[in-house]
């Protein structure tokens, strides 16, 4: 399937090796007036090869394919494009999955049994820049219920950053590149490294599940205006 897209819709591209997903999920695009689909597959080299090819604003891999996971494609898409948008398909709570997928730089994770509730807010989100988490398993997932208040030495820790570092900490956890954070703040991209690595630093955090962890219990991932 290769159709010929609007440029005023998202283009978005689904995997899913089980035809009745794949269909109900296509059902979800064609109703929302500001999607449109322009490729679809049903496998993991099948999926990699096309998405790379399509361009799509945002990705959505099932992470069980044949061929190739979901997780494989997903790093081999990424590699390729590290600014693009995926979103992963999962039937697994137990957030091993979810973590390692946000490492690699994936946007969103989707529970399958919540997809028709959450597949249209999270494609939306992951493509304003943001990123989506189901809300059934990102608590638990990240390690502690969400939202929740920030742990004692977090608290403590967050009033030593300045007012740019924690600005520059809230977007970057959203998943805005540094380039972009320059331009909406209004300086330099090296100072967004400088101010971000301090923030990090001064909280103690050493990767991006961390970060991720914070902005939940902070409740930036709910903000809507990011």
């Amino acid at each position: 399937m290769d159709q010929k897209a609007s440029p005023s819709r998202l283009r978005i591209f689904l995997a899913d090796d089980h035809p009745v997903v794949l269909s109900g999920m296509k059902t979800l695009i064609a109703a929302d007036d500001g999607l449109e689909m322009v490729g679809e597959a049903t496998d993991g080299p099948e999926a990699l090869r096309s998405a790379l090819e399509l361009k799509p604003d945002v990705a959505v891999f099932d992470l069980s394919m044949p061929g190739m996971n979901g997780i494989d494609v997903a790093q081999k898409f990424l590699a390729a494009r590290p600014d693009a948008r995926v979103l992963v398909l999962s039937v697994h709570e137990d957030g091993v999955y979810l973590r390692r997928l946000l490492k690699l730089g994936v946007a969103g994770y989707i529970l399958k049994r919540s997809a028709s509730d959450e597949l249209i807010r999270g494609i939306h989100a992951v493509a304003n820049g943001g990123i989506y988490l189901d809300p059934a398993i990102a608590g638990q997932a990240l390690g502690r219920p969400a939202p929740m208040a920030p742990a004692g030495n977090e608290t403590s820790a967050i009033s030593e950053l300045s007012t740019r570092e924690l600005e520059v900490l809230r977007l970057a956890s959203v998943g805005h590149s540094n380039k972009v954070i320059a331009i909406r703040l209004q300086v330099g991209p090296k100072s967004v490294e400088t101010y971000k690595a301090r923030a990090m630093e001064k909280l103690g955090f050493s990767s991006r599940v961390e970060l991720i962890r914070f902005a939940l219990s902070m409740g930036w991932l709910d903000a809507a205006d990011l």
